[in-house]
């Protein structure tokens, strides 16, 4: 098993912005730690940023302090930076051609939104033939309404975990790290 750490799209906006992550607490912290351990282990880290396809977007817009990664993120070790434009981050992006440069066949999942860019690239790479593994307390979301209804932070996350579980290895941070030779 070859691994590569994906954190996504660790930005302000989930911090400062119009989208502030609420559910579970403390996934920043373990995010920070994932990244920590990876880059100890000799894990490769791919730090994936969104930017905003319409310049008129209030959230992700390139250049805004909110599009810029978190300042914690931004000052650790990192393999490759990745732009994205879309909730899934092999499309329009060369992800799938640095993994297979770099012999990588198992994708590790951590950053926001555990229903959005998480669920999304974690699908796309199960499609792809990795092997996934996301997890559960290093990826967050939050409240969430729409026409049809609203759900809460837990509910959210919980829902995306359980269904998750049928295309990754759904595993908390520590045990992820115990998992590692």
């Amino acid at each position: 098993m070859k691994r590569a750490l994906l954190v996504i799209d660790v930005q302000n906006e989930y911090f400062s912005g119009k989208l502030p992550v609420t559910h579970p607490a403390g996934s920043l912290q373990n995010i920070l730690r994932v990244m920590d351990v990876a880059a100890a282990h000799r894990i490769p880290v791919v730090v994936i940023q969104h930017a905003a396809k319409a310049t008129s977007s209030p959230v992700f817009r390139k250049g805004s302090p909110e599009w810029a990664l978190h300042p914690e993120v931004e000052r650790r070790q990192r393999d490759i930076l990745i732009e994205k434009n879309w909730p899934d981050s092999f499309t329009d992006t060369g992800l799938q051609e640095w993994l297979q440069t770099n012999g990588i066949d198992t994708v590790t999942i951590c950053g926001y939104m555990t229903q959005m860019c998480c669920d999304t690239t974690a699908r796309r790479a199960f499609h792809l033939g990795y092997a996934v593994e996301f997890l559960s307390d290093a990826t967050g979301t939050l409240a969430f309404q729409s026409d049809v209804g609203a759900v809460t932070d837990e509910e959210l996350h919980r829902a995306i975990l359980v269904t998750q579980s049928r295309f990754s290895k759904v595993m908390k941070a520590e045990q992820w790290e115990r998992s590692i030779p």
